[in-house]
């Protein structure tokens, strides 16, 4: 089963990605509420997949990304994002992010940019 790690700083957010990650199928194995705990999380679980909040306190998520792939350069991350974040979204993907989902989120979508991840990544 695919391992997914749910990176925001709003519980909320982490609750609504799990739900939606779950009903399709993929197993959520930690979350994380900062940058700082998810590059900690990522070595302990080393999942498939992480979706990583933009905007969040400690270390954002460029920066996240940018740790985890310096030790993990194949790890795939997918960037959440608010509307209006593009250059911040952009930033991610040069960093290597290998998606993004925008907030408010959309199960098909989400659903979609995982697989799609998973499928480039194998």
């Amino acid at each position: 089963m695919t391992k997914v790690m749910i990176v925001d700083d709003a519980a909320f957010m982490r609750k609504m990605l799990s739900n939606i990650v779950t009903q399709g199928g993929f197993e959520v194995v930690c979350e994380a509420k900062d940058g700082l705990e998810a590059v900690n999380l990522f070595t302990q679980y080393l999942p498939d997949i992480v979706t990583m909040d933009i905007t969040m306190p400690e270390m954002d998520g460029l920066e996240a990304v940018t740790e985890i792939l310096k030790q993990y350069p194949s790890a795939n991350i997918i960037m959440c994002s608010a509307m209006g974040q593009q250059k911040m979204v952009l930033d991610a993907i040069r960093a290597g992010a290998k998606d993004f989902i925008v907030k408010p989120f959309e199960k098909e979508r989400v659903i979609e940019a995982i697989l799609s991840v998973l499928s480039k990544s194998n």
